[in-house]
């Protein structure tokens, strides 16, 4: 027997008492739903904790993604290419990397010579990049998460890995979701979602904390909106 097939196995024992429906058509649009099941699954969980207003939530978000040691600025779309500009000047990297799809007024008259995403990038090209810039799917106020599902202004998942340096921008109010619950009703599940919770770190027996092991060392979130 293969792993397959005991892993499939274990699956349709699990759900050997879950009522069945063969007539039952597919949800429109969602062919990863299957509606056979989903009276069966309890869905009494909270969507929300609490209830606020579209600033606190954003208020919220940038209070979660500072815990998380993300380091957050706000501004407005006008003022967004300047701090992009400044940004990258304070970190000095050589190139920069940017998604195809990402609006080109976001870099100004930054300086670093523009890297673009490539399919045939090596990982060792790649690792000479010091910054990446990229847009956003989603982001999730309670949990202080970013999330990006390689969307034409985010790009391949590997240019937000490998760099030591990501920046990124949020649109506000309109890509902030108060849960994860609110997040996963948005978010397309065939996409190559990555979730980000703070800079790449990990943390030995001892707790010793240890930065950009398997991401950016360092993660700017810029809040855009009209204040």
């Amino acid at each position: 027997m293969s792993g397959r097939d005991l892993i499939l196995g274990r699956v349709r024992r699990a759900l050997a008492d879950v009522p069945r429906d063969d007539d039952t058509p597919p949800v429109p649009g969602e062919p990863w739903r299957d509606p056979r099941y989903e009276e069966a699954v309890g869905r009494s969980y909270l969507r929300e904790h609490g209830t606020r207003s579209v600033a606190e939530t954003v208020d919220l978000l940038a209070e979660n993604l500072a815990d998380y040691r993300a380091i957050v600025h706000r501004t407005t779309e006008e003022g967004l290419p300047d701090l992009i500009e400044r940004l990258l000047a304070e970190r000095g990297p050589r190139y920069v990397l940017v998604p195809p799809g990402l609006p080109p007024e976001w870099m100004g008259a930054a300086d670093p010579t523009r890297v673009d995403d490539r399919a045939v990038s090596t990982p060792g090209e790649l690792d000479k990049v010091g910054s990446v810039v990229t847009g956003c799917a989603l982001a999730v106020a309670e949990t202080g998460t970013i999330v990006l599902d390689g969307g034409p202004d985010q790009g391949r998942r590997r240019i937000t890995l490998i760099p030591d340096h990501h920046i990124c921008v949020v649109r506000v109010p309109d890509q902030v979701v108060a849960s994860v619950p609110q997040a996963l009703e948005r978010l397309d599940p065939t996409r190559p979602l990555t979730w980000i919770s703070g800079p790449s770190a990990t943390s030995d027996i001892e707790l010793d904390r240890v930065e950009g092991v398997h991401g950016p060392r360092t993660l700017e979130v810029v809040l855009v909106g009209e204040r």
